[in-house]
């Protein structure tokens, strides 16, 4: 039976994004969880000069992109020296690459991620594999054949504006909401 009055958490969203898919997965998730009346604060690790406090966060977010079999270098630093701080909150982890958006890929996507995890020494009480995008107009002659010829393989994308989003918005929508209601 609802009171009409119900306890909100504080949710901290940190991420690190390095082409813009994981930052727009950010601000998702952000209005996401705005919108169910909790309070969001977000926390970039790239920004190295800037500190962060768990006091009184309820959950926490973690989203990065996987580039090269790696997580960002600055966010595995983080969840090695936060490693402690987070143990005291409830834990999602979101794992941002193109391998998640293919069923062939997932292995490998899992891969990064227990790799990460080896790294840091951190396990999230809740981790969920995304898939993100290509912009193949940020991308260098390298890289765009890596795309192209790699990770795509024979798949013929379209590309609006530059860019393809393979996120399942409404995905990863359910599974935020589910991870709020979590106790």
């Amino acid at each position: 039976m609802k009171t009409g009055w119900e306890v909100k958490m504080e949710v901290i969203i940190v991420f690190e994004s390095v082409e813009g898919q994981t930052r727009k997965i950010t601000e998702f998730l952000k209005r996401r969880i705005s919108a169910a009346d909790h309070k969001v604060r977000l926390f970039d690790t790239q920004n190295r000069a800037a500190s962060v406090s768990f006091a009184g966060i309820d959950k926490v977010v973690l989203a990065a992109p996987v580039h090269e079999r790696r997580h960002p270098k600055g966010f595995e630093v983080f969840l090695s020296a936060s490693r402690d701080e987070l143990k005291a909150s409830q834990t999602l982890l979101i794992s941002v690459s193109l391998k998640a958006a293919f069923s062939e890929g997932l292995e490998e996507a899992q891969d990064y991620l227990i790799e990460m995890k080896m790294r840091t020494g951190f396990e999230p009480d809740k981790e969920i594999l995304v898939a993100g995008a290509v912009r193949p107009s940020s991308y260098g002659y390298y890289e765009s054949q890596i795309i192209k010829n790699v990770v795509l393989g024979d798949r013929h994308v379209d590309l609006v504006d530059g860019a393809h989003e393979f996120t399942d918005w409404d995905a990863l929508g359910v599974e935020i909401d589910a991870f709020l209601q979590d106790q």
